[in-house]
């Protein structure tokens, strides 16, 4: 790119910014002297071309790694409506908490009688844990949602296996078409067959259609709930025992426990297995900001399933029990380990204090907010934007393209045209159960003028993509980067600079 067609596209403050392989300067970040005379010891392997790295010096390093984080997005910079994820805002209360010494300083390494504060502190989540799910057991080592979900299949598994018998065999999963993809991929990986469900007209399971289904070859149903169309599925402990007659096991995705959090619990309902994704429902850290947790309640016919390392608190105090024979002297049958170490300190102790500094009420409070404000975006853009399901949501709130289409605008365009505004685009195309889905969720962390707001920017864009289709066919025209072809770019990415 020359010269002129970088200034031509910086605009105010905001800087075009070129690749560090295109701003090469030939510079170098430290003054090294020159070596003396000396005689190569690498034989044929001494290098004889450069080595290919840009030369920069250390104010033009700084200066690029700052012009393109200014070109990021985040929740501190405004809403981020991304539905199923959760996008709220993170204490900072949380992030000095992590930064303590002996949790941020401590290594998984360490003797265990060095860090009793951090056993402490794991017990206690664990602890927290149980009473807001109602569910006796907590494995605390899954890194992730997903790592959770194998964490609590593989549970199931086991549990079948130790059994015997019929059920030794039962090798099919029963899974919403609504499911995050996540579900049938982790079936799918342990040697389950899936055996999908439709939905109903009310964004729920066909209860019928999943009674149809049940008999001995059935090992597990995996059900999110509330569901990914924002819903509740409110025929849960209906499903919960008809699976369970037939001998199998419910396995909960607990993506969206923000949205019943301090009001039901998952125990109650039959669950016998869920992940809890840390990194959400508690605030921590999400996706490109650090680390996820994935820990999993166990009911009690699988709390003894529950994998290595584990805490137990016994009459000499909190142990930490990182062997099958120490497991089984306590009666637990643990099917092995997910990971080398204990799981995210540092989420751990952001989760906690986040329990701790809301309390009973205030984590009540948070899912009583979150609903709240999805069905006043629900509520407030009815009229512009067609609703998937017309009745009361959950924590998120989801429309398709009906009202679009007939103006011959597409979700990706609605979506680029909100870049326009400054705003990031909600969650597109999921769940596939809708059309042209647009799931918003604005979480409980945002405030009516915030919410007015993004409600105003929506309505703005959904009333004028009538007018000007062929604007929204072009959008972004403001950003960094115009319109890609995002299929080329899929499937046949340039993964290097060439000069």
């Amino acid at each position: 790119m020359s010269e002129e067609t970088k200034q031509a596209r910086s605009k105010g403050l905001h800087l075009e910014e070129l690749l560090l392989f295109e701003i090469d300067s030939d510079a170098c970040g430290v003054d090294m002297d020159e070596p003396e005379d000396f005689t190569p010891r690498l034989g044929g392997l001494q290098r004889k071309d450069a080595i290919g790295l840009p030369g920069l010096s250390e104010p033009q390093v700084m200066r690029h790694y700052s012009r393109l984080a200014r070109q990021n997005y985040s929740i501190d910079d405004g809403i981020y409506p991304l539905g199923s994820c959760t996008m709220k805002h993170n204490p900072r209360l949380n992030e000095k908490m992590a930064r303590l010494p002996g949790f941020a300083d401590i290594h998984p390494l360490q003797p265990v009688s060095s860090v009793p504060g951090a056993l402490r502190l794991m017990e206690a989540l664990s602890e927290k844990l149980r009473l807001l799910t109602g569910m006796p057991a907590i494995a605390m080592t899954p890194r992730a949602g997903a790592h959770g979900e194998l964490c609590g299949m593989m549970a199931i598994r086991s549990a079948l296996e130790s059994r015997g018998g019929e059920a030794a065999g039962r090798k099919r999963i029963l899974a919403p078409e609504s499911a995050h993809g996540t579900n049938p991929a982790t079936a799918a990986m342990l040697g389950f067959e899936v055996d999908p469900i439709r939905a109903t007209s009310r964004g729920e399971i066909d209860f019928e259609e999943l009674r149809s289904k049940l008999d001995s070859s059935v090992a597990a149903i995996m059900i999110t709930n509330p569901n990914t169309c924002g819903l509740f599925e409110t025929q849960m402990i209906e499903i919960a025992d008809a699976i369970h007659d037939v001998g199998g096991y419910l396995y909960c995705d607990g993506a969206n426990f923000n949205a019943i959090l301090g009001r039901v619990r998952p125990g109650d309902l039959g669950v016998d297995a869920m992940h809890i994704n840390l990194h959400k429902t508690f605030s921590t850290p999400h996706g490109g900001g650090g680390p996820g947790a994935g820990p999993v309640a166990l009911s009690e016919r699988l709390a003894s399933f529950a994998p290595l390392p584990c805490v137990l608190s016994t009459q000499d105090g909190l142990r930490l029990i990182e062997t099958q024979a120490d497991a089984h002297e306590h009666g637990a049958s643990p099917f092995g380990r997910l990971g080398a170490f204990h799981g995210q300190m540092g989420m751990f102790t952001r989760a906690l204090t986040y329990i701790l500094s809301h309390g009973g009420d205030g984590l009540r409070q948070v899912s009583g907010d979150a609903v709240l404000n999805a069905n006043y975006v629900r509520a407030s853009l009815q009229d512009v934007l067609e609703v998937a399901f017309d009745r009361i949501c959950m924590h998120e709130a989801l429309f398709s393209d009906g009202t679009l289409q007939a103006d011959g605008v597409s979700t990706l365009d609605f979506a680029k045209a909100m870049i326009d505004r400054g705003v990031h685009p909600m969650t597109m195309y999921f769940p596939l159960v809708v059309h042209g889905a647009m799931l918003i969720e604005p979480t409980e962390s945002e405030s009516k003028a915030s919410l007015d707001s993004f409600i105003s920017l929506m309505r703005e864009l959904a009333q004028s993509s009538a007018e000007d289709k062929k604007a929204f066919a072009k959008a972004p025209l403001h950003a960094p980067r115009k319109r890609l072809d995002e299929t080329k770019a899929a499937r046949k990415p340039v993964l290097s600079w060439r000069g």
